[in-house]
């Protein structure tokens, strides 16, 4: 494992937990004490997690950073990959099924699936992602459609007033959807709020909504919540997911599927 990727899951923990313990993530990582209290060090740094003596604790603060898209992709990419195979289950059963492709770097592992194994030719795919959109489209698929906009270039994601319009007026039978954060009680979040609004209409006019987020992004709380627990129908992550975190989802009448990155 990364450095980075300890460090993110780290944050995730902490979030979740309230408090972790510098023996504690030694042990589950598999690594000394003191390579913990560095990556403790510049998590307090970055203001991600407050260091106590012998541990952490969750700073409540919301997060607003976006880290641009290559790195994106390539934090967590093993689970990414696991998630978008698990999540290919709720793939539309029959011909003519609407699907919303939100941006993000795991909806892109689910597009690279289905462009790759010739799935979903016959359905109708919206999406907001120009490099969804894109290979999508090269790859064959008959119906495939970019919402208009303005682009933002962190995410290479098209939001604006024309983009929600559009999609006012159309319905998918599944909504594919991303995150940069998940919680009990701010539920889906993001750092943007042009973006935050094209994911809540996406979930609004879908039928079944299905979220796709990595262990990692549990517990944190990003500034604008798009979207309540109340309004997905399943989340797809990795086996990392801290068990009381689904267990709890799973009391809120969320399935939950896990992926094996097996």
């Amino acid at each position: 494992m990364y450095a980075e990727e300890r460090k993110r899951q780290i944050a995730s923990l902490t979030a979740v937990e309230g408090r972790v313990s510098v023996t504690d993530l030694a042990d589950r990582f598999g690594v000394t004490a003191e390579t913990i209290r560095r990556d403790l060090a510049a998590l307090h740094e970055e203001g991600v997690v407050h260091r106590v003596h012998g541990g952490a604790v969750a700073n409540q603060s919301f997060l607003t950073s976006e880290l641009p898209l290559d790195a994106r992709a390539k934090a967590s990419s093993e689970a990414k990959n696991a998630i978008a195979s698990a999540a290919l289950q709720f793939l539309p059963d029959h011909d003519g099924g609407g699907i919303f492709l939100d941006s993000g770097t795991t909806i892109s592992s689910l597009a690279d699936l289905i462009a790759k194994n010739g799935l979903a030719h016959e359905c109708s795919i919206v999406t907001n992602s120009l490099p969804t959109a894109l290979e999508l489209s090269t790859a064959g698929l008959n119906d495939v459609q970019l919402l208009g906009g303005t682009v933002r270039p962190v995410t290479q994601a098209v939001v604006g007033s024309t983009a929600l319009r559009t999609l006012a007026l159309l319905r998918a039978d599944v909504a594919f959807i991303g995150t940069n954060a998940l919680t009990i009680d701010h539920g889906l979040s993001t750092a943007d709020a042009q973006e935050a609004a094209v994911k809540t209409a996406m979930v609004t006019n879908a039928r079944t909504v299905v979220v796709l987020c990595d262990s990692t992004k549990i517990g944190n709380d990003y500034l604008v919540s798009f979207a309540s627990l109340s309004d997905v129908d399943v989340v797809v992550t990795d086996a990392d997911a801290p068990p009381a975190f689904v267990e709890e989802l799973r009391e809120h009448g969320v399935e939950v599927v896990l992926a094996n990155e097996g």
